[in-house]
């Protein structure tokens, strides 16, 4: 596999760095734009092993560490939108790349798609997963108590509090395998927070910034997807979502939740991957909904998530 590259640059005097697997495609001649993904509030660069996987023999995969993300600095006060998305730019321009596909999920789709919304020219194809459309007041609420229990210092206490506010916990609903995805999140949280000085900041800006998905899109191939036990935001709510980008497609990912990236990494990373390359889901359905279902494959092998 070739040597992985990692680059810092800066916004507005905020440090912040990206990483660049490049391709292993025979002929050295990518299928495809580079692909930048950008993850949630606490996912950095060394986190989609997945995407490598698939992408790798396809096209130059790049992750990054946003402002307030893994390494980077924190971000200054006030409003963030802007100074993330001029981000991203700093890193298309230092690719030196015309177009990038950009994969958003999560707390990253209000990143990809304002950047999308603002600078078309520059993304070729635009995915987006778990899009945190709508936030109820329950969700609020489970957050404001987690938030208490990280300001009186449980930490314990607080990674087990978001981890279930990001996941389906309903028996009634068949989530594959939740309990190692509940276990993995509540590592990550607590993980984060012993080692990078302003997560606990970045966690807090991820929810008090209310991202914006107003507005629409033309002019940019999309892809929207759910599992279809999203708790954080309903399917329903993301597809209406997906209805504003003219030419979209939107579809559902059966037995998981917001953390589809992790019980269906293989079937995330497939997807994402065919998107981009111009390859259709093997195993997509309609359903009643007028979505498009693409169910589980085979188990993934054991310890990867």
């Amino acid at each position: 596999m070739p040597e992985e590259i990692i680059r810092t640059l800066s916004v507005d005097g905020v440090r912040y760095g990206y990483r660049v697997l490049p391709h292993s495609r025979p002929g050295g001649v990518p299928a495809t734009e580079p692909t930048l993904i950008l993850g949630g509030a606490l996912q950095g660069m060394f986190g989609w092993p997945q995407m490598d996987d698939h992408l790798g023999p396809a096209a130059d995969v790049v992750t990054a560490d946003l402002p307030g993300m893994g390494s980077a600095d924190p971000l200054p006060p006030g409003p963030s939108a802007d100074l993330l998305r001029r981000a991203v730019l700093g890193i298309a321009d230092d690719l030196g790349a015309p177009r990038l596909n950009v994969f958003g999920f999560s707390y990253g789709t209000a990143i990809a798609f304002g950047f999308a919304q603002r600078h078309p020219e520059r993304v070729a194809r635009l995915a987006l997963g778990g899009v945190p459309v709508h936030i109820d007041a329950a969700q609020v609420a489970c957050w404001e108590r987690a938030r208490r229990q990280l300001a009186a210092g449980d930490r314990e206490g607080f990674a087990a509090t978001a981890a279930d506010a990001l996941m389906c916990l309903d028996p009634e609903r068949a989530v594959y395998r939740r309990e190692l995805a509940r276990r993995y999140v509540r590592r990550s949280f607590l993980h984060a927070l012993t080692h990078s000085p302003h997560a606990a900041d970045s966690l807090y800006r991820a929810l008090a910034d209310r991202p914006d998905f107003t507005g629409g899109l033309t002019g940019v191939p999309a892809l929207v997807f759910a599992g279809e036990h999203d708790t954080v935001t309903s399917p329903l709510r993301q597809r209406e979502f997906a209805a504003t980008i003219e030419g979209s497609r939107f579809l559902t990912i059966e037995e998981s939740d917001h953390w589809v990236v992790l019980e269906r990494a293989e079937e995330v990373a497939s997807l994402v991957t065919g998107f981009f390359t111009g390859r259709e889901p093997a195993a997509a359905t309609a359903c009643a909904t007028g979505a498009v279902v693409l169910p589980r494959q085979a188990a993934a092998p054991a310890g990867r998530t």
